[in-house]
């Protein structure tokens, strides 16, 4: 006598959650290596390591790097917050205070389910700020080989700017290479002509060319002045603000995570933007261990809870490092 084994079709919502709860695993991954690598930065300012630097300028030199974002980063954490979204819109919270319709319970998980939808909210609206801050308003454009970042000057400016490398132009500096690119485009067009007779004259190439080189050289020089100009002038200069530059994207986003972080309000917006993700990362995991299956018993869990505020800790920690060192120290 056989019996048929008939299979069972998890439910969509099932699986829905299962993926927002991996995407949740996925964004702490990237959290703990963003504060890690951002809290270098109070290390360099204290004459230390120039690990933020390299570590930025080899992210940023990555093959297919927009691609990369996109789909390591901006998809899994758009749906992470879409579905958590729907997830708090449905949700009600009876941990610190009911309307009736639920029991007042006040334990201590039932509270951090609260704070957890609590710091989403945080979270989400940070995540946003933080882009549009970062990647749009003081992001560093490139131009030919540079990077260009218009930053408010200040006296901790000089010496940064000298040990990266990083050259500095006023308004005034600004109008002076200007003013080069003016009297080389005078001469261009006859360098372009001279060019025009060299190739007529020269209708095979059995050697090297020494006026050849010169004249390709002059309008490399050109391309490049050219360039350099545009990304001067790419921004605006306010009072008080001079353009950072640099070949390295890694300095010029050290010093604007710099400009950020003498803001005092910007630090506080950070600090509490940092402890809400720390908070929201690790109660989720607590929570992923749970709904994975990886820890089942109630001793397994409440060890479980004691290595993630322990972890919380330390990630916070290295936040703090980051945004308040680089605000004392740099």
């Amino acid at each position: 006598m056989t019996m048929a084994i008939q299979s069972i079709k998890a439910p969509r919502e099932f699986l829905f959650r299962r993926i927002h709860s991996l995407m949740g695993f996925w964004f702490l991954i990237f959290l703990m290596e963003h504060l890690f690598t951002n809290s270098q930065m109070a290390l360099f300012f204290t004459n230390g390591d120039l690990w933020f630097v390299r570590s930025v300028d080899f992210l940023r030199n990555l093959p297919y790097l927009n691609v990369i974002e996109i789909v390591l980063l901006g998809v899994p954490i758009a749906y992470h917050a879409i579905w958590g979204v729907m997830y708090m819109m449905k949700s009600k919270s009876n941990a610190f205070k009911s309307d009736g319709s639920t029991p007042l319970i006040k334990t201590g998980r039932n509270k951090a389910y609260t704070m957890q939808r609590m710091s989403a909210w945080v979270l989400l609206i940070g995540i946003v700020l933080h882009v549009v801050q970062m990647r749009v308003v003081d992001y560093p454009y490139k131009y030919q080989n540079n990077y260009y970042l218009a930053v408010g000057l200040d006296q901790g400016l000089y010496g940064l700017a000298n040990r990266l490398g990083v050259e500095l132009y006023c308004t005034d500096a600004i109008e002076m290479e200007k003013g080069k690119l003016t009297q080389i485009e005078q001469k261009i067009q006859l360098v372009e002509s001279r060019l025009q007779e060299r190739k007529e004259e020269l209708s095979s190439i059995s050697e090297y060319d020494p006026e050849m080189g010169m004249i390709y050289q002059s309008l490399h020089k050109s391309d490049f002045l050219k360039e350099h100009v545009k990304g001067l002038e790419s921004r605006k200069l306010k009072n008080n603000q001079v353009m950072a530059v640099s070949k390295s994207f890694g300095n010029l986003e050290l010093i604007s995570v710099r400009e950020t972080f003498r803001n005092p309000w910007m630090c506080a917006f950070y600090t509490i933007f940092v402890l809400a993700a720390v908070f929201h990362g690790f109660n989720g995991l607590w929570t992923f261990l749970i709904t994975w299956g990886l820890i089942l018993s109630g001793k397994a869990q409440s060890k479980s809870v004691t290595v993630c505020v322990g972890l919380m800790f330390v990630l916070g920690l290295l936040g703090m490092m980051s945004i308040w060192g680089t605000y004392f120290l740099g």
